[in-house]
């Protein structure tokens, strides 16, 4: 018998592992990116830029809606109609005695384009009458009433437009600044020019600004006199309210503007 012993057989070799299914899986994602995007394919509006924009939007981690964060409220603003809701203002009549134009109306147009056009650009806006309840502690980012002169013809000077501030507000330079954004875009937009030998008592100490919190930027405006300048008050509304718009964006933006000196009240 055979005494060697015997030499034990090598176990077979295991057969080669399987590769991972990276690949695979890479390939999968990637003819699935591709399918979406051609979903998303338009002819007319397929090009190279497009085709690789639409890939990597897919490829970026958007940003998740969380239902529990708190929504930004749009910036409050006010408009006063003036004397609407008390009085007709100035009133304009015929050499027949008709009564062809109020102050009141006038404002009133203004003040709701001026309204609808901050509205449009994200603003919430409200529109008050010339002794609006709401004015009591009314708070707002800034709030701006809106007047117009005289319909009497008073000399061939009677012409331009005029801005007051308040001034019991707690903060009296941004109170200015308001005045002299309204100023210089009112101005731009208009053609109109300054007119602040003809500002009174009655604007630099309007009602409603002893009525608002102490904390809301105000301003008074008169667009024009109703004699000389109705023509552009009455048929170029929508530039008049432009240039009321415009002085309000420029103190809401904080946007340059040239310095304004404060008139010295008329008796």
């Amino acid at each position: 018998m055979n005494t060697h012993p015997v030499r034990p057989q090598p176990f077979p070799p295991p057969p080669p592992r399987a590769k991972p299914l990276r690949a695979v899986e890479t390939t999968l994602l990637v003819a699935v990116l591709l399918a979406t995007v051609f979903v998303m394919w338009t002819p007319a509006s397929f090009t190279a830029a497009s085709f690789a924009d639409k890939l990597a939007l897919l490829l970026t981690p958007q940003a998740v809606n969380n239902p529990s964060a708190p929504v930004q409220q749009p910036l409050r603003i006010g408009i006063v109609a003036g004397h609407r809701g008390n009085d007709s203002g100035a009133v304009c009549v015929d050499d027949t005695g008709k009564v062809t134009l109020t102050e009141a109306d006038v404002n009133y147009q203004i003040a709701s384009l001026v309204q609808k056009k901050l509205n449009d650009r994200g603003f919430q806006v409200d529109l008050l009458n010339e002794f609006d309840t709401r004015l009591n502690g009314y708070r707002a980012v800034a709030i701006v009433s809106i007047h117009n002169d005289s319909c009497e013809y008073i000399n061939d000077e009677a012409t331009g437009f005029k801005v007051a501030a308040a001034l019991n507000t707690r903060d009296t330079n941004r109170a200015g600044r308001l005045q002299a954004c309204l100023i210089d875009r009112y101005h731009t937009a208009t053609g109109l020019q300054f007119h602040p030998g003809s500002i009174t008592t009655d604007m630099t100490s309007y009602h409603a600004f002893s009525e608002i919190d102490p904390n809301t930027i105000a301003a008074i405006i008169e667009t024009g006199f109703l004699n000389l300048d109705r023509e552009i008050l009455t048929q170029h509304t929508d530039q008049v309210a432009d240039g009321i718009v415009n002085g309000i964006l420029c103190f809401m933006n904080n946007e340059n503007v040239e310095p304004t000196p404060m008139p010295t009240p008329s008796p």
